[in-house]
């Protein structure tokens, strides 16, 4: 039993240990979480108007019942300004929440992007746009005491826990200040052609340092600045295969994060089409253990004419990997993409 609770306990602090170092949440399939990757991807898709919905679940080998469960949801809206430039707005919102505690983060944002075209035109299949974008946000992050006991309750006559005693924790509250959040960043793509195009990308979140610290008095908690680079293209094979590589870098704190790798996407063309996306994907982590292969990740995506639907799997590599036997997290995102009005279409690359 002693043993037993030592694994645990061990298993716990090195979940923890990485969550706080890692203070944000992200998707292995980043690039269908658009505005929470970049805020300039804000408007970058072919239509009028977007909707997305991410949900994750991780470490249920481990947490059992109280695994980490992240769920997003964005819509954007692009409205032409002038000739081929773009005004888009948008609005995100996520919950995490993980553990017996239930430790929640709760963040809510409102985006805008300007697109400004400069090369090609909208007659042409061909074309260039440089993307700035914006947010500003709030977030809280909350936590069930109740539910958890610490050292001072435990009882050593019984050996066993006495939940009626004082947890000798007088500044630990249930909930940290709601905070405001600010956001930005700039993106560059060039379409070259239906199955040729090449974008890059970054950000910056979190200008603003905020704390975010569970207790009335003592040192503070600072969620750090994220610094966040990306990019991508879509390389033809012939006409039916093209592949879709990208890499993906973000810093925040002591943590640093890349994950990289690529997509097959096979089309036949026929209107009305179906096309279907596979890949292989890496994330390298550093955290307070030093850097490592944190997972292999597989996944899948089904286009249809209007609507994406991407799974993916993440096989644990990291040193948790005996604890978790291997398994990672799943991951499911939908994205519908209602078609445009106008005759004038905007060349966006496929991400």
């Amino acid at each position: 039993m002693q043993k037993r609770i030592t694994q645990l306990l061990a298993i716990f602090f090195i979940i923890m240990s990485q969550q706080i170092f890692a203070q944000d949440k992200q998707f292995s399939q980043f690039y269908a979480s658009p505005m929470n990757l970049n805020p300039a991807m804000t408007g970058v898709f072919e239509g009028s108007f977007r909707a997305v919905v991410n949900y994750r679940e991780q470490y249920n080998s481990i947490l059992d019942i109280h695994p980490f469960r992240t769920i997003s949801a964005g819509f954007e809206k692009r409205f032409r300004i002038v000739n081929s430039d773009y005004l888009s707005v948008g609005v995100t919102a996520m919950q995490d929440q993980s553990g017996v505690a239930g430790y929640g983060q709760y963040r809510g944002s409102l985006s805008t992007s300007y697109m400004k075209q400069v090369g090609g035109s909208r007659y042409s299949s061909q074309s260039q746009y440089l993307i700035a974008g914006a947010q500003v946000g709030f977030g809280q992050n909350r936590i069930d005491p109740t539910r958890l006991w610490f050292s001072a309750q435990f009882d050593q006559p019984t050996v066993s826990v006495n939940n009626s005693l004082d947890n000798q924790e007088a500044n630990l509250t249930t909930s940290t200040d709601v905070f405001l959040d600010f956001n930005a960043g700039l993106m560059w793509y060039a379409r070259l052609d239906e199955n040729k195009s090449v974008y890059i990308g970054g950000a910056l979140n979190h200008i603003a340092p905020a704390q975010i610290t569970l207790y009335d008095q003592g040192p503070g908690e600072t969620l750090h600045m994220r610094v966040t680079g990306h990019a991508g293209a879509e390389i033809p094979l012939n006409r039916e295969l093209s592949l879709l590589p990208a890499i993906l870098v973000m810093s925040q704190g002591p943590s640093f994060q890349t994950n990289f790798g690529v997509n097959f996407r096979y089309s036949n063309h026929d209107w009305r089409e179906v096309a279907i996306r596979a890949g292989l994907w890496n994330r390298i982590s550093k955290t307070v253990e030093g850097g490592h292969a944190d997972a292999l990740i597989v996944s899948t995506i089904l286009e249809m004419e209007r609507i994406n639907l991407g799974l993916s799997y993440d096989v644990n590599t990291s040193s948790l990997k005996t604890a978790s036997q291997s398994r990672g997290s799943f991951e499911i995102s939908l994205i519908y993409v209602h078609p445009s009005k106008t005759r004038y279409k905007v060349n966006c690359p496929k991400f």
